[in-house]
């Protein structure tokens, strides 16, 4: 399968809306190597798209009470030789968001040109999305705000395979102004243009390695490796972030997307540290150890084709989570609900005809269970939301096999 190739030559709607949601190896890389959900095919009578479409895109705002203040770290792992160039160290990029005080800081970007480029070449769409209207999405964090005073737990999120961090800053947000500092991690060579110092940026050579047959279980086992070094620079005695005092090293935990998910799951494998995690709609590439976690809580949280049954990997793994647990599926969701890009298709008047809950409502039930299992896992407040079937949220469908 050729990642790089769309289904038609003729740019459709549903061809502009493969850049917001992808249909190829960003959705079913981890699906057709470990079981995840993934995106149906674009519709062929979907209306021709115009080159006019000069949107500005803007991400739905936290509800939280804080500020939130965002910086980028740049963290080299000398001990490691990066798996997917064979030489030179392993690098992250690192988003950290935090909550902040009111009236500082600057605004931030969404994306380089160069990210948002490479992101539109990828799907055959340059020329067709203005570059500068993917890059210039406004978000709502502020770049080098000063920090509110506090201790707040930590959480790590990880993205789908071949997609940037940014594509999970709607929910990084929401979590910091709810009194989370969030890191967003880029893991090198793992999406398809990532911006590294030195003007340079990497391209995603573990695509071409996972199509050319290496197991998807390696990327995840190399996440969870990339975590537990991010948890030493942030955490340790001589911390990589200036900030790195806002941390209660306590209380940390993970969540991901796609393979990000199935990475959630490896790190607290690996990693005793990470006491909470959450898998968005990733197949478990890397099985949950025969003996558990240990008791620590994790939530499966899925489109709506991955109840009990849709997911060979989740049946598989789901008597092995001996702590707190919860499958839960969103009616009328597809692969990338749970990532920015609904929220972003629906302000081009771009919706997916397989996933139609709206965009806007996708952010809000992600927010919600999320921040609702980490308000309950690292801060000790119960939410019957997590408890059952709600009123509030129809859409949500809990299972239990």
């Amino acid at each position: 399968m050729n990642r790089r190739r769309t289904a038609t030559t003729t740019v459709t709607a549903a061809a502009l809306a493969a850049l917001l949601l992808p249909l190829s190896l960003t959705a079913t890389g981890t699906a057709a190597a470990a079981g995840a959900p993934s995106a149906g095919a674009p519709s062929a009578g979907a209306p021709a798209a115009s080159e006019s479409r000069r949107t500005a895109l803007e991400l739905p705002r936290p509800t939280g009470r804080f500020p939130v203040g965002q910086e980028t770290l740049h963290l080299v792992d000398r001990g490691r030789t990066d798996p997917w160039a064979g030489s030179g160290p392993r690098e992250l990029m690192v988003t950290m968001r935090y909550p902040a005080q009111r009236g500082t800081g600057g605004p931030v970007r969404y994306l380089t040109r160069e990210e948002a480029r490479l992101l539109l070449a990828d799907r055959e769409l340059d020329g067709v999305i203005p570059v500068e209207t993917l890059a210039g999405t406004a978000a709502h964090s502020r770049s080098q705000a000063r920090p509110a005073a506090g201790r707040y737990p930590l959480i790590v999120l990880s993205p789908g395979f071949s997609v940037h961090r940014s594509t999970l800053t709607s929910l990084a947000e929401e979590l910091a102004s709810r009194g989370y500092v969030v890191a967003s991690v880029d893991h090198a060579y793992e999406s398809v243009g990532t911006a590294f110092p030195g003007g340079r940026v990497l391209e995603c050579l573990a695509c071409e390695k996972t199509e050319a047959g290496t197991p998807m279980r390696e990327v995840s086992d190399n996440r969870a490796r990339d975590v537990s070094f991010l948890l030493d620079r942030l955490t340790g005695r001589h911390p990589a972030w200036r900030h790195a005092g806002l941390i209660d090293t306590s209380r940390i935990a993970m969540a991901g997307h796609s393979i990000g998910g199935a990475s959630a799951l490896a790190a607290m494998a690996a990693d005793p540290r990470v006491r909470a995690g959450i898998n968005m709609d990733g197949g478990l590439a890397t099985p949950a150890p025969g003996t558990g976690l240990g008791g620590r809580p994790f939530m499966l949280l899925g489109a709506q084709d991955g109840g009990p049954g849709g997911n060979p990997s989740w049946d598989r793994d789901w008597p092995r989570l001996d702590g707190w647990k919860r499958w839960i599926t969103f009616a009328d969701s597809g692969h990338f609900t749970f990532s920015d890009f609904p929220a972003l298709a629906e302000q081009l008047g771009l919706p997916d005809p397989e996933a139609p809950l709206p965009g806007a409502r996708s952010v809000e039930l992600t927010r919600r269970y999320v921040a609702a299992f980490f308000d309950q896992h690292l801060k000790g407040k119960l939410q019957p939301l997590l408890d059952g079937p709600s009123p509030e949220a129809p859409e949500a469908r809990f299972h239990t096999p």
